[in-house]
């Protein structure tokens, strides 16, 4: 924790105080570990720390599900057995546990980080954007002078650990409508080895059973969403993945090799269509995703497959 530039904490959620050297604190638990060094060409001297903000962490009414985001990862867990939320027809809360487990974390990572810290850290696999953005979530973010404006949490992330806060904006909250709690859903994440950060992790969505919403985080620097009339075809899907994924947008890095990523993107969007595409309940569908099994794979499977690729592409 080399935070030993830092001369002062400061309780407050008011933008207006914020200077430069000046970050926010809600759990800290990248913050942290990154050191003060770590946040741009001069290093941190103050800390804006949102402790004390009094923020409702859930907040659930028959409009939707507004998220603080000093909400904890441990708090948002018990959403779905929540008294507020049972008995409400919202399959979509299914989505919030296994978004929970992708981080893959400690007790202590879960009672101390944030849904907003994830989604400002903004990196590829940060699960708190994949359920967000997967239900047309939208960030309210405040600036100084009691300003503030709103943004699709599918467009706040725009790059591997960039998003579109401006200095000295603050993340207060996302809110998650009903029409998309409501919607039929299907889940899918892969990791190159057991308890491994995520490598590709998909989510689609069957809003009022006919219109079909794909959301492709992980396996990308940023989050991509597709939107159809209506469930489609295999190759279309295909097709569409191909025109909103450029090769460039694939992510690399030691959690995965984007040409695996790739492929892996249009395995799982297929299970997913094919899952939605059948009646609610059906059984025998084969699933390659959600968690990876403990079965020895890791980067040697990695190593395989990029063998393998290439003596395709050598081939071909």
């Amino acid at each position: 924790m080399d935070m030993n530039t830092i001369e002062a904490v400061v309780p407050t959620t008011d933008p207006a105080e914020w200077r430069d050297g000046d970050a926010w604190l809600a759990g800290g638990t990248v913050l942290f570990s990154y050191g003060s060094l770590a946040f741009g060409p001069r290093p941190l001297t103050r800390l804006l720390d949102l402790g004390s903000s009094g923020w409702a962490p859930v907040t659930v009414t028959d409009g939707g599900i507004e998220l603080a985001a000093t909400c904890t990862i441990a708090e948002l867990y018990e959403l779905p057995a929540a008294p507020a939320a049972i008995g409400r027809t919202w399959p979509a809360l299914d989505l919030v546990r296994p978004c929970c487990d992708s981080f893959v974390a400690s007790f202590k990572v879960w009672n101390m980080s944030t849904v907003g810290g994830n989604l400002c850290t903004s990196l590829p696999a940060g699960p708190m954007i994949s359920l967000c953005a997967a239900l047309d979530g939208t960030a309210t973010i405040l600036g100084p002078g009691g300003t503030s404006r709103t943004v699709p949490v599918a467009d706040f992330v725009t790059g591997d650990a960039r998003n579109c806060l401006a200095p000295g904006e603050l993340l207060r909250s996302v809110r998650l409508p009903a029409p998309a709690l409501a919607a039929r859903v299907a889940f899918r994440r892969l990791s190159l080895s057991n308890l491994g950060r995520s490598g590709v992790l998909l989510i689609g969505r069957l809003d009022g059973g006919a219109s079909f919403v794909l959301t492709v985080t992980a396996a990308t620097k940023r989050p991509v969403q597709l939107r159809f009339d209506a469930l489609p075809e295999t190759d279309a899907l295909a097709g569409a993945l191909d025109e909103a994924i450029p090769a460039g947008l694939y992510h690399d890095d030691i959690h995965g090799l984007p040409a695996w990523r790739r492929d892996m993107t249009y395995r799982l969007a297929e299970e997913i269509r094919a899952e939605l595409a059948a009646p609610e309940g059906a059984p025998g569908l084969r699933v390659s995703g959600d968690f990876w099994p403990a079965s020895g794979h890791g980067h040697h499977a990695q190593r395989i497959y990029a063998q393998g690729l290439r003596a395709r592409q050598e081939g071909a």
